[in-house]
């Protein structure tokens, strides 16, 4: 991919690092089929092949808004699209690079970074992140409706989206 960097990055070690990652990319899209963000929602934006746009055109010179802010947020950084990119695109790497700036051109409001904050204080710990949910659970009665829609009872199915489509597909035997 030929990448030409603002003036305000193309000299620094990020600058540097992402012009590298982002020169393998070829956009073949293979990484589209393990991305669960673009499984789940179908939206090229929220794909490794989509963010890597938005990060290229940022990097770039354009401007940078909330909208580039969401799509880069919704990736869960698993990698898994590393592992199916033929380039070897260090595209963990590259998301982050991406966020820090990001987070730097776009201020998040305060009830934005306290929630950001709570995740980060409780996801990575289970015990604590058990308790978090209990206490939601006993409290979810007089949540407002956007948070208690998202706190489920303890033994609820979780959800899971709509198909988007009728279509089936045929697996051969011994490839499950």
């Amino acid at each position: 991919m030929q990448t030409r960097l603002a003036d305000w990055i193309k000299d620094t070690a990020e600058g540097v690092e992402a012009d590298a990652i982002l020169r393998k990319c070829v956009h073949c899209g293979f990484c589209l089929a393990t991305c669960p963000t673009y499984t789940l929602l179908g939206d090229e934006l929220d794909s490794p092949r989509g963010r890597i746009y938005l990060m290229k055109q940022m990097l770039e010179g354009a401007p940078v808004t909330r909208r580039t802010q969401l799509h880069l947020d919704r990736c869960v950084t698993c990698r898994a699209c590393e592992t199916t990119c033929p380039s070897g695109v260090e595209y963990g790497r590259l998301v982050d690079i991406g966020r820090d700036l990001v987070d730097k051109k776009v201020p998040r409001t305060p009830w934005d970074r306290f929630r950001r904050w709570m995740l980060k204080s409780t996801v990575p710990y289970p015990g604590l992140f058990a308790a978090a949910l209990a206490l939601g659970r006993l409290v979810r009665p007089v949540l407002p409706s956007s948070i208690a829609r998202k706190i489920q009872p303890r033994g609820a199915p979780a959800a899971c989206p709509a198909p988007r489509h009728a279509r089936g597909m045929i697996v051969l035997g011994g490839c499950v």
